[in-house]
């Protein structure tokens, strides 16, 4: 009987904790690079808001509260579904809302100086988080396979899909801490390049990421073998777009906070 209670007790929190978004990694990068680029106004009020932690630390925690149902009504806050060759103003929006919506919602609380500390703190988590996840391409992928959640692939040998490569397979594989591979991509990035990059709207954002999920799913057939030769063509993406969204994220923050 315990097996039995210890197996159901598993598979909850596998299911659980099957879409994580950029994995604890990808996400961690996106909050150091951010904390490298605070206003001072910004980093106070954060650091007064989060404990004195770090963005890094605070990044996962939209992921972490996944698996507490009091939370489930959050779930479509992590990603916005819908067809590859149409464009989020006329596309058919969902009824729970979406990472969009959730953004604005979150910019909306912690602007308010109504609203009460526990909700700045819950908010301020979550939109440190779900910066991050728009910039995941297949977080505004196709609503049928789930963001490519249900197309299976091999990768290097085993099972996986490539929802899952994109969140952190691919990341994984290059063998760095968050910091590290924050160092680097901030440090390669001149002033010139990243006040390109925080230039454009939220949906801006968005459709880059749209667009970069059509070539994601064009880039594999179910069942396919993926290896070296996927990573040679696509770390220089993923690495990019965790760039951006941790310029980005300063960005939102400041703009919050000035």
């Amino acid at each position: 009987m315990r097996v039995i209670l210890l197996f159901v007790l598993l598979c909850c929190f596998t299911s659980a904790n099957a879409n994580l978004v950029w994995g604890k990694t990808g996400h961690r990068v996106t909050g150091h690079i951010a904390e490298k680029h605070l206003s001072k106004k910004a980093r106070k009020a954060i650091a007064n808001l989060l404990d004195g932690h770090s963005l890094a630390f605070a990044s996962t925690y939209a992921d972490e509260i996944k698996s507490d149902r009091k939370y489930s009504s959050f779930t479509p806050w992590h990603y916005v579904n819908y067809p590859l060759d149409v464009r989020y103003e006329d596309a058919e929006k969902s009824s729970l809302g979406d990472i969009v919506t959730a953004i604005e919602k979150c910019r909306q609380v912690l602007r308010d100086s109504k609203s009460t500390r526990s909700d700045k703190v819950f908010y301020l988590n979550f939109l440190i988080h779900i910066i991050g996840d728009l910039h995941q391409p297949l977080h505004t992928g196709r609503e049928e396979d789930r963001g490519g959640n249900d197309i299976q692939v091999q990768w290097f040998g085993q099972g996986s899909n490539l929802h899952k490569v994109w969140d952190s397979k691919l990341i994984e594989s290059y063998k760095m801490t968050y910091y590290e591979l924050g160092d680097e991509l901030d440090r390669s990035t001149t002033k010139k390049e990243r006040k390109l990059i925080q230039q454009g709207s939220i949906l801006d954002w968005l459709e880059e990421s749209h667009v970069l999920a059509k070539d994601i799913y064009g880039s594999v057939e179910g069942g396919e073998q993926l290896g070296y030769r996927y990573t040679y063509k696509f770390n220089p993406v993923v690495f990019k777009r965790l760039k951006e969204g941790g310029f980005r994220l300063a960005k939102v923050l400041n703009d919050i906070f000035s």
